[in-house]
């Protein structure tokens, strides 16, 4: 099974919305096997928007990611990765579809809610960065018969 990992940034958190983006990712089918609450270091943001350095926009991702309280999580399950970015829809959310988590409570792509891994690599790399080995679980579900 794939791993990815999600986080609901500070503008989700602070508009309570921790348990819809928590409730429209299990209701797809996948399986939660990592979750914590936390404040991100500027070294940690620093680390996890590596790839944006350098660019405009980079300053306001360490600014907002680093405002307030984050939920991070790890979701597994087949096709995880494109499946929960689906559920989260555009990172617009003024292109992201009704019904996805963007579409329908989100309206700035400065804070559009959460995050999610955009590829397999990416995944390993930011589950690596917000959790140690020992904090996700592996566990069977009697549920996933009737999922996979």
């Amino acid at each position: 099974m794939e791993r990815t990992f999600v986080m609901v940034k500070p503008d989700g958190v602070q508009r309570g919305l921790v348990s819809r983006v928590l409730g429209a990712i299990e209701a797809r089918g996948y399986k939660l096997v990592g979750l914590k609450m936390l404040n991100v270091s500027p070294a940690l943001a620093a680390k996890h928007y590596a790839e944006h350095e350098g660019k405009p926009f980079y300053e306001g991702l360490i600014r907002h990611i680093t405002s307030g309280p984050v939920v991070a999580m790890v979701w597994e399950g087949k096709g995880v990765v494109a499946g929960i970015r689906a559920v989260m829809g555009a990172t617009n959310p003024l292109e992201a579809a009704p019904g996805s988590l963007r579409g329908d409570w989100a309206v700035s792509i400065d804070r559009n809610l959460v995050h999610g891994s955009d590829s397999p690599e990416s995944a390993e790399r930011e589950i690596n960065l917000f959790f140690r080995p020992e904090e996700l679980l592996s566990y069977d579900r009697d549920l996933d018969k009737w999922i996979w």
